[in-house]
């Protein structure tokens, strides 16, 4: 039965539909006709237990329509608000919400208000209801009531989390200065939030916290490998956001050595991004150390990268193990699972568990030979104390916008990762167990934004692994 709402009403979704894990979130309203055209827009605000947005893409709008984490996607702008039915709807999938994230805030605003002097007046019916995705049953609906005049922003309701569970609250307030109103009450300076002394103040209490071993590591880093030492100080920062300052992991680096790749060895561009991800493992891995995996019409495992050798590495191990032709996953998981988990075959969709995960960062450029090899694999890790983080190289075809030949040609010209979306989404795991993101270049991306990322899905799935007994 569906819930009706009142102002300033609540709910627990997770006692509600305690086995919901994807929730859509219609908005609707109706335009007066008057003569004028009005451009209504939902957008919704991801803010974390400092009521700031963490990082400028977890703003959803017309204009950016996933958030960071890739836990909510907005359907996009609609400009009549015609026709029945919800007029926007924000799919969020709780599973996949970064743990930082402890509030979500969904609001309608009126584009250009002050300058049409449009008002929510002309704004009728408007309501906010939550159902479940998958099967469209409704759960709760919120019908605003209140007569507003001046207002050209309205927070319509709000989900967020209390006692590690979901709640709603039915809002309903309005504002006069648009998208401004929150804009700036939830992200202006959030990007700049720490200033220079906070954020030393921030590395100094990291650095209090840690174990005598960790600071001879970076006496030495700071030593031997200056930047990678300010990689690690970035990386810090992301594992701190997420609660992970003194977690322990081994970190693999799996890397397709398919001829597609060959630029972005020759321009080290590769070397670059091994050596970032080698800062996480200095903070992973008690040896400060990560462990490289290549992949292309075979698998390989070619040693430790540290500290002590990482200059030149990946030139090294190219010498040795030239581009190949082909690009087979499935053989480099099972290597990978061969690795760190001897003996995994005996016990396939039977629980492995261990005191230390691993974590492993899946570099390619491209798609796979033997999707069915992979999809099995990552299946049967998933009873297993291992994620799999996936990243693309390249411009996804998803990406590309434009019409015409122009638009054809992009396409064309475009990377096709729907494989590796699929990975992410794939059912009839024992625990989601792999996450993916796509960047154009590896080099370009910030690193402050890499290491963001690289934690969007990880820290829950060590607190969902902790739950499962995979992971002690």
């Amino acid at each position: 039965m569906e819930i009706e709402l009142t102002k300033g009403s609540r709910f627990n979704l997770s006692k509600e539909a305690p086995d919901l894990k994807k929730v859509a979130i219609g908005l609707g309203w109706q335009v007066s006709k008057n003569g004028q055209s009005y451009d209504v827009d939902a957008s919704v605000f991801m803010l974390s237990a400092s009521g700031k947005v963490p990082n400028d893409n977890y703003f959803v709008f017309y204009n950016n329509l996933q958030s960071f984490d890739g836990a909510l996607k907005h359907t996009g702008d609609n400009r009549t608000g015609e026709g029945n039915g919800d007029d926007e709807t924000i799919y969020v999938d709780l599973a996949k919400v970064n743990p930082v994230i402890q509030e979500i805030v969904f609001v309608v605003t009126i584009h250009e208000a002050q300058e049409t002097e449009q008002n929510f007046s002309q704004i009728k019916n408007p309501y906010i209801k939550i159902y479940n995705y998958e099967n469209k049953r409704s759960i709760a609906r919120y019908n605003l009531k209140e007569a507003f005049s001046q207002e050209t922003a309205v927070e319509f309701g709000r989900l967020y989390k209390k006692e590690d569970e979901w709640r709603f609250q039915a809002v309903g307030e309005g504002y006069n200065t648009g998208l401004k109103t929150f804009v700036d009450k939830f992200i202006n300076n959030s990007r700049h939030e720490e200033d220079a002394s906070a954020r030393e103040k921030k590395l100094e209490n990291i650095q209090d916290n840690k174990p005598q071993i960790a600071i001879s590591l970076d006496k030495k880093l700071e030593e031997k490998a200056p930047h990678i030492f300010n990689l690690v100080k970035k990386a810090d920062i992301s594992l701190q956001k997420v609660n992970l300052t003194n977690h322990k992991a081994k970190v693999a680096l799996c890397l397709d050595i398919s001829g597609s790749m060959s630029w972005l060895y020759s321009s080290g561009k590769i070397q670059i991004f091994a050596e970032k991800i080698l800062a996480l493992g200095c903070r992973f891995d008690d040896n400060a150390s990560i462990d490289i995996f290549l992949f292309g019409a075979d698998a390989h495992h070619v040693g430790e990268m540290n500290i002590d050798n990482f200059k030149d590495f990946i030139q090294n191990v190219l010498q040795k193990y030239p581009l190949e032709g082909g690009t087979y996953y499935g053989k480099a998981m099972k290597m990978i699972k061969e690795y760190y988990f001897k003996g995994w075959q005996k016990m396939i969709n039977k629980h492995f568990a261990s005191n230390q995960p691993v974590y492993v960062m899946f570099v390619t450029d491209g798609a796979t030979h033997d999707q069915l090899e992979t999809e099995k694999i990552l299946k049967e890790s998933s009873h297993q104390p291992i994620f799999w983080q996936f990243m693309a190289i390249g411009k996804s075809r998803k990406d590309v916008k434009g019409e015409g030949i122009l638009g054809w040609l992009s396409q064309l010209i475009a990377s096709d990762f729907s494989f590796l979306e699929q990975l992410d989404e794939m059912n009839d795991r024992f625990l989601d167990n792999a996450d993916f993101f796509s960047v154009e270049d590896p080099e370009t991306i910030a690193d402050q934004q890499l290491y963001d990322l690289l934690m969007a899905e990880y820290p829950n799935w060590v607190k969902l692994a902790k739950a499962k007994k995979i992971l002690r």
